[in-house]
């Protein structure tokens, strides 16, 4: 089978299962170590605070940058005020989901949006997406963490930015098994990553007992990235990813790693 027997080290949390078996259909050695969890803020004064401006028409264009994050705004407000709040504020404003998911939540909502943003859905095809766009108040939904360069591109376009964050991704309540996994790759016990988000890599390498040797083995990985979101994340290791799947999907991501691992590892390992 197309892994051989290699060790293939996931960092997925949701679905950690659900990878192991991917990976051991594909003929690989699973090591799944979950990364990361979803932590609510508990107090969300900038969710209100943009609420209130908001309905007061302080926006002129509102950025949704995930599914989650919009859904947790909602979420969030529905403590304060009636149901559909949030979604009858959108529709006096001009929105752009940034993907998928949060165009999803917004289409449940009956909820239109002015601006389709191309694959891949990073920051760079939004800001080209908007580039022509006049609105200069702009509030953004943000993720994980935030997004820098976007926020960066989008004051030199010109804007008056706010962003808005609602969760933050923590450490998983148990981290033995992410330590473990950190210590097997400065071991030189892992033969391939597979990412699938951003903050997995700063994850592990926080669990790493030594920076050095951790970042001198993750360079001898084939390390196989989702997409290019969870790709940038690599630039702060001075890495890069040594594939993308042709779709980002966590079952092609497994097969196209399987089927190009051994390339990769004797072009970096030679």
């Amino acid at each position: 089978m197309p892994f051989n027997a290699l060790r293939v080290l996931a960092l997925e949390s949701r679905r950690a299962e659900e990878m192991a078996t991917l990976i051991r259909k594909n003929g690989g050695d699973p090591i799944v170590a979950p990364s990361m969890r979803e932590v609510p803020i508990d107090d969300n004064p900038e969710v209100f605070a943009f609420y209130d401006a908001l309905i007061n028409n302080r926006y002129d264009m509102v950025i949704l940058l995930t599914g989650v994050g919009t859904r947790a705004v909602d979420k969030v407000l529905a403590t304060r005020h009636a149901p559909g709040a949030f979604a009858a504020a959108l529709r006096n404003v001009v929105v752009v989901p940034r993907g998928p998911k949060p165009a999803a939540v917004l289409r449940e909502w009956n909820v239109s949006w002015a601006v389709t943003v191309p694959s891949p859905n990073t920051w760079r095809e939004l800001m080209t997406a908007i580039e022509d766009r006049p609105e200069r108040r702009v509030a953004v939904q943000e993720y994980g963490k935030s997004n820098e360069q976007l926020l960066a591109a989008l004051r030199a376009k010109g804007c008056d930015v706010t962003p808005v964050r609602v969760y933050q991704w923590d450490l998983p309540e148990d981290t033995a098994p992410l330590r473990a996994a950190a210590q097997k790759v400065c071991n030189g016990e892992v033969d391939v990553l597979l990412l699938t988000t951003s903050m997995q890599l700063p994850h592990l390498a926080r669990m790493a007992p030594n920076e050095a040797a951790f970042r001198a083995a993750l360079a001898k990985l084939a390390i196989c990235s989702i997409g290019p979101t969870t790709s940038e994340a690599l630039e702060d290791f001075g890495l890069k990813a040594d594939m993308e799947p042709t779709l980002p999907k966590l079952g092609v991501l497994v097969k196209e790693a399987a089927e190009q691992a051994f390339a990769i590892m004797a072009r970096k390992r030679n």
